[in-house]
């Protein structure tokens, strides 16, 4: 032993099923030896490392090295034959070599695994674990291919549909392909009873409530290529972000995010019974486009963010409306949800109706503060898209929220002492307010 004729252990702090990549204080043993060292009857003096790989990841030697030396801990290790030194620099070296190594080892070892399960996902159409889509179950297929895990009886699994679930997803790709919107077919579930995927499958989601059909579960479930038959790997894979980026001591977390399509890795050929034709989903991503001439390259919003809700305060959404940029507040309300008779009206307020008062604002806001000059006193007018986006920056750069009141139609900055200002309606609005309640994305 490293430590034969010098000591004896006293204790024993072993991590299990902890990665490495973790720093000491996010590990429950290792944070339990780094809480000891400060307690003087703690009852040992030195710490043996049995294998450095486990212990120092990267450069977390580095950053322990100085609290050992400070509590007067040795460290003893087999990679230097005994006991470390923390000043030789031969050693600082070893140290710093192996936690490279150790570093290279994970580099590896995730990139021989991502490149596996993508060749088995594209040329064998394998099913790689998780969940099912809802509409499906898991059957089985058979033994396991890999020699080791088959020897220790484990069975390999394909996807086929759910006699229960498989029925509603076809039929919500008929609907989508009949020209429904999604909020209408999540409402339609909803009122329908039909049990949304968590409820239906609670014991592989017990973290969400499956209270009911919400709209983004709708689109994921219409915007899944697995449900045309092939096998999809990619589509929300882990990255590691920081846990704090103000103490990045703490090193990072895993988080799963959604993968642009061109990461996608999709199967070759068809790996489990599909439930949507492949035209028929292509279709039914087609349908999603906005319709007329106006498409998203050409819909800006030049307020968006800056306007909140006098009677929630919440931030109005971005809407278009005949053709018009416009803003919104639901109050909360989802169109995927029965309306509640008791929720208050539905605000509107069009761009075109707030940017000519923006001038009259900026001289308000100038003079509430104080400031003299060309922009607290005069008149003044919004003539050309140039001087509304000057403007604009300028509130944005100042934090300014304007605060719509639908009631009296009048925008007030939040926060700031300046009078609101009367917006009014203008001859082009020519749609009433019953029609106005009643539009939807």
């Amino acid at each position: 032993m490293l430590a034969a004729g010098v000591g004896v252990i006293t204790a024993e702090f072993f991590d299990t099923g902890e990665s490495r990549e973790l720093p000491w204080a996010r590990r429950p043993q290792a944070a339990a030896l780094v809480a000891q060292l400060a307690d003087p009857e703690r009852g040992w003096d030195a710490v043996v490392i049995g294998e450095y790989e486990r212990a120092f990841y990267g450069g977390q030697y580095a950053s322990m090295a100085p609290l050992f030396e400070h509590y007067g801990v040795s460290l003893w290790m087999p990679e230097v034959g005994g006991r470390v030194d923390w000043h030789a620099e031969d050693h600082e070296q070893t140290m710093a070599a192996l936690g490279l190594s150790s570093k290279r080892e994970i580099t590896r070892t995730r990139v021989r695994v991502r490149t596996a399960m993508a060749a088995q996902t594209l040329e064998q159409g394998r099913y790689l674990g998780g969940r099912p889509p809802y509409g499906y179950r898991l059957a089985d297929a058979g033994p396991h291919p890999n020699k080791a895990p088959a020897a220790w009886g484990r069975r390999a699994h394909r996807l086929a549909p759910d006699p229960v679930t498989a029925p509603v997803v076809t039929w919500m790709f008929g609907q989508r392909l009949a020209g429904h919107s999604a909020a209408r077919i999540t409402r339609a579930l909803n009122e329908a009873g039909v049990p949304c995927p968590s409820a239906a499958d609670p014991g592989r989601n017990p973290h969400r409530a499956g209270s009911g059909w919400t709209l983004r579960t709708v689109a994921a479930i219409l915007a899944n290529p697995r449900y045309t038959g092939r096998q999809v790997w990619n589509r929300q894979p882990s990255q590691a972000v920081l846990v704090d980026p103000a103490n990045t001591g703490l090193g990072h977390t895993q988080v799963q995010r959604w993968n642009l399509p061109e990461g996608w890795v999709i199967s070759k050929h068809p790996a489990h019974t599909a439930l949507v034709s492949e035209a028929d989903f292509i279709a039914a991503q087609d349908t999603a486009a906005p319709r007329g001439p106006a498409g998203p390259a050409v819909r800006r919003y030049l307020l968006a963010g800056l306007i909140a809700c006098g009677r929630c305060g919440r931030r109005l959404e971005s809407a278009w409306s005949y053709g018009r940029p416009a803003y919104r507040c639901r109050h909360g309300y989802s169109s995927a949800a029965v309306p509640d008779p008791a929720r208050p009206k539905n605000a509107y307020v069009r761009e075109d109706q707030i940017l000519p008062h923006l001038a009259a604002i900026a001289i308000l806001l100038a003079a509430s503060a104080g400031i003299s000059g060309p922009e607290s006193g005069g008149s003044a007018q919004v003539t050309a898209a140039a001087d509304g986006a000057v403007l604009i920056d300028r509130l944005r750069a100042d934090g300014v929220v304007l605060t719509y009141d639908p009631d009296g139609r009048t925008l007030h900055a939040g926060g700031h002492d300046a009078p609101p200002v009367v917006i009014g309606k203008d001859a082009t609005d020519t749609h009433s307010r019953q029609d106005r309640e009643r539009r939807t994305a």
